[in-house]
């Protein structure tokens, strides 16, 4: 995975190349935490994307494969509480029995990779300002005004740099799975 542009040019290379080291080992972790590749895969890509919006860490971090899949894990856990929190909105007829194979196998960790190489590049493509104001946005959790004011553009300016970034994160996303 290549980590271009100006999304990673203070991200922590020693984090990113144990990130992508331990990434077979973190999928299989996730899916056998969540029970669901595609949540794994999104939960790795959220781990990925923190540890790009971090910058250069602070030396304290002994053990950087530790450090990623505690942040996985942590991830995991808001997402699980975030789907029994919803389960508990829904009527118990909703519920549905599904089973899901609990094997992660090369083929699965081949597509996660390359779903996390495109969006990486999606976000290389972007202009910093759109970038920037997707990462806040979505890993720091400011708001618009907050946002507005670090970049010094209006609310409905980070409003368009967010909505055009997203939007072109998905049209790559897109591309990708309609590749044989």
């Amino acid at each position: 995975m290549s980590l271009p542009g100006p999304m990673t040019e203070h991200a922590s290379p020693r984090l990113i190349d144990s990130f992508q080291q331990h990434y077979p080992a973190l999928l299989q972790f996730l899916v056998g935490r969540l029970k669901d590749t595609e949540q794994a895969a999104d939960v790795a890509q959220e781990t990925y994307l923190r540890l790009v919006a971090m910058g250069e860490p602070d030396e304290a971090i002994i053990e950087p494969r530790a450090f990623i899949f505690r942040i996985a894990s942590n991830l995991a856990i808001d997402l699980l509480r975030k789907e029994e929190r919803h389960s508990k909105r829904r009527a118990p007829g909703e519920l549905a029995c599904e089973e899901t194979d609990r094997r992660l196998c090369a083929e699965t960790i081949h597509l996660a990779r390359e779903r996390l190489d495109q969006l990486d590049q999606a976000l290389s493509e972007l202009p910093p300002n759109y970038a920037q104001a997707l990462m806040l946005s979505r890993l720091d959790g400011l708001t618009y005004a907050e946002i507005g004011n670090r970049l010094g553009v209006s609310e409905s300016m980070v409003a368009k740099y967010i909505g055009q970034a997203l939007r072109h994160c998905r049209n790559s996303l897109k591309s990708l799975e309609r590749q044989p």
